[in-house]
Formats: structure tokens, sequence, C-alpha cells
């Protein structure tokens, strides 16, 4: 979204960048065992300027930046509604997907809905018993160069062989449950901009299985961005891991507290959906 990005022209916020100590951090999705924090590793805030890439005016790209903005209708009204979800939503998304990116073949695997609850510190996606996630309030990336195709390989097994002749992306469809959404917005770093000395990978521990995702360390070149109140009718495309090694591969991204936003702001719900998308070489 250029080379440079200074105070003068963009939002100054907290983002909350990983301390390396040379140990793996480990995060938690639900209650850990007695005795273990919901996530090990330090963090600290940073102040960092966040473009507003609406007055910007320039069209950030998936496989260029890492992420997109892109319009799209809806006939769900009920995101909360599981089955609609999965019926309607899923087969919305890989359409989207497909149209959007030029794929060949998409298939969302998983989704997420999360709900801020009340004012405070935002958390890590963690969630009270039987509660939705929180939104994310660390940089982090989803997936990591291994746990992408480990990914594809628990959801496509043998299949996966197949795909993996191709090139292969995971891709995140996020959306905000309601608009305008004022409160905890996504910022997005320009994955040109982060080294992959950067990207420190984490274990996610789910009930059952732990995955691993990207935490990432402090860096002044990195370049970020939003797009400020967003409506419904709107998604991010994220991307998560490719297997192609010259387009962006790991887009970096958290919610953030913007200082913009009023403060009897509707908490943030937004609903996010992970896919596998295949191209053939």
């Amino acid at each position: 979204m250029g080379a440079t990005q200074s105070a003068s022209d963009a939002t100054i916020a907290e983002l909350h960048y990983l301390v390396p100590t040379g140990k793996k951090p480990v995060a938690y999705t639900f209650e850990p065992p007695p005795g273990a924090p919901w996530q090990s590793g330090d963090y600290e805030a940073r102040r960092v300027p966040i473009v507003d890439a609406r007055a910007r005016g320039v069209e950030a790209s998936v496989d260029r930046e890492g992420f997109a903005l892109v319009d799209a209708l809806t006939e769900v009204g009920d995101f909360w509604d599981e089955d609609r979800v999965r019926a309607i939503y899923y087969p919305e998304a890989e359409r989207l997907l497909q149209s959007a990116l030029g794929a060949e073949k998409a298939f969302i695997f998983d989704h997420t809905r999360r709900r801020r609850v009340g004012p405070g510190p935002l958390h890590s996606g963690r969630a009270a018993e039987g509660a939705p996630r929180e939104p994310v309030g660390r940089v982090h990336v989803d997936h990591t160069e291994r746990s992408g195709p480990r990914r594809l390989r628990d959801f496509l097994g043998d299949e996966a062989d197949l795909w993996l002749k191709g090139r292969v992306a995971i891709v995140n469809v996020w959306r905000p449950l309601f608009g305008p959404l004022d409160d905890a917005p996504l910022a997005l770093c320009d994955a040109r901009s982060v080294a992959p000395r950067e990207l420190v990978a984490c274990d996610l521990v789910f009930r059952d299985r732990v995955g691993e995702t990207y935490s990432v360390t402090y860096s002044p070149e990195h370049r970020w961005s939003y797009y400020p109140r967003m409506r419904r009718e709107e998604v991010l495309l994220l991307k998560c891991y490719d297997s192609r090694q010259d387009v962006a591969r790991f887009s970096p991204h958290t919610a953030f507290d913007d200082p913009a936003t009023p403060p009897d702001a509707r908490p943030r719900e937004s609903i996010e959906l992970r896919s596998f998308v295949y191209f053939p070489e």
C-alpha cells in the first residue's frame, strides 16, 4: 500500500507483538488445565501507524499485500444459525473465492464466530465455556509453513496429494455481523513488509488437536492498514498460507482498539471462514 507510512496520514494505535524468548509459545482456545496460562510467551504493546485503506483509495490484492476487501452480499440473515451458515454461507463463500481469486476449486473447512464481551482489553481469542470466542488482540497468522499442508491432509486425506500437485492456499473470509463496525476492527499488515524471521511458530491448543499459528515480532518496517466502519455486505479475504513462493504467503493481522471508536459502540461480532483454494500449475 505504498513504500512508506507516516503518522501524519494514519491512526496511531497499540498492537501487541510477541517478544522473542527462544521458547515456543502456547495458546489455548478453551479453559486451560489448572496452573496453565491462557497463553504463554511475552507480548508487548507497540504504538504503530495504521493507514485508512479507504481514504488511500488503493486496492489491495491477496497475492500482493496478502489481503483484499470485497463486496459480498449474502442470503444469510442470522449467522448464529449453524445450519444456515453451513448450508447457505459455505457455498456462497466458495463461489466468491473462485470468482475473486480465479481459483479452480475452493473448500470451506472451518468457521469461527466471535463476539467481544463488553469493554476492557482485547483477548487472544479465548472464550468462556459455551460462549463464542473473542477477537484476537495480538499480531498473528492463522497457519504456518507446516500447519497449512497438515490441515489440508486432515480434511482431504489422500485427495490432498492431488491438490498439492498444483498450488494450494488457505484464505480466510472475514465478515462483520452488523455494520458499520466501529469496535475492534482488523489491522492488516502488508505481507511484503514482514521478514520470515519475524514469524514465530506457536502451538494453538484445541480440545481435540494442537494446531500451529505464527505470532509476530515487531519491526518498524511493518506497513499496517485497516478498513474503518466495515459494512455487513463487505468481507476481507486474508491469506494465511500459500504453497507458491513468489506471492504473499502469510498475512499478519490483529483486532485493535481504534482511538476513534465511540464509547457507546456496539461490541464487535464477526464470522471468519477458513478455506482451501486450489490453482492448477
